[in-house]
């Protein structure tokens, strides 16, 4: 083991997804072997055709993973991210989620999504500038 040697990883040895794969039958052993991610991706336009929002997420392990929620300014209030957000929970507990996460910044949305039955339950201080980013969570179907 001294005469190790670390190199970034070659375009090839990204795409074949070995080191994934060991990780992934490391797991096996105390998960079980597990499905793919599935991806729920929602926009919502208007008549005209204009993007007002949209949300990406992924149901992975039973968990709905929030990474983006995004409401155009001017629509904001309207309730849009409340039925897009409510459209993915449905969608994953139709995909088996029992619980959902995601990750806020303090300038945010951490008060829409309290709304939302989300808790937060870890926060890093001075993530970015001065600000924290706020970890949440909510348990879905219950």
């Amino acid at each position: 083991m001294h005469n190790l040697i670390i190199t970034a990883a070659t375009p090839e040895e990204l795409r074949s997804g070995e080191l994934g794969r060991k990780l992934r039958h490391h797991n096996y052993a105390f998960v079980g072997e597990y499905p793919e991610q599935q991806f729920i991706r929602l926009n919502a336009r208007d008549e005209s055709g204009r993007l007002l929002g949209g949300i990406r997420s992924f149901v992975f392990l039973q968990w709905l993973s929030i990474d983006v929620l995004f409401v155009e300014a001017d629509v904001r209030g309207s309730g849009l991210g409340s039925r897009l957000l409510a459209e993915a929970e449905r969608q994953a507990i139709a995909l088996g989620a029992k619980n959902a996460k995601l990750e806020t910044f303090e300038w945010q949305a951490a008060a829409f999504y309290r709304r939302q039955g989300y808790e937060e339950y870890a926060r890093i201080d001075d993530y970015v500038s001065g600000y924290h980013l706020a970890s949440m969570k909510k348990a879905l179907g219950r």
